[in-house]
């Protein structure tokens, strides 16, 4: 499947952690930064990204701990273009949402 078409697909059907983040991250509302989310870049689709700030950010559920190769090789090809990547299980994301929102803010420097 087409990789823009497959992120549509996921946009369409985000999981509970998904929706529940991009919240805070949608409309310039995270400290003005604009977040796209199931951005493609390169051959993998991204959770959530801030372009200007070079900063990615992955949400994890079950299924991640067999995907742990795939998600090094992600994270490696997104290091080589520049970007970080912070990763979080979702019931972080459900359940500890302040300490999440406070280690985003801390990786684009804003605390």
């Amino acid at each position: 499947m087409e990789l823009k078409k497959f992120a549509r697909e996921l946009r369409s059907n985000m999981t509970d952690a998904e929706h529940h983040l991009w919240y805070y991250l949608r409309g310039h509302r995270f400290f003005g930064l604009k977040f796209k989310r199931q951005k493609p870049m390169g051959r993998h689709i991204v959770d959530f990204v801030c372009l200007e700030q070079l900063l990615v950010i992955e949400l994890d559920g079950g299924q991640h701990q067999e995907q742990a190769a795939q998600d090094g090789e992600r994270d490696r090809w997104l290091s080589k273009q520049g970007y970080r990547v912070l990763r979080f299980w979702n019931h972080e994301v459900l359940g500890e949402t302040d300490a999440v929102l406070e280690a985003i803010a801390r990786a684009l420097g804003k605390l």
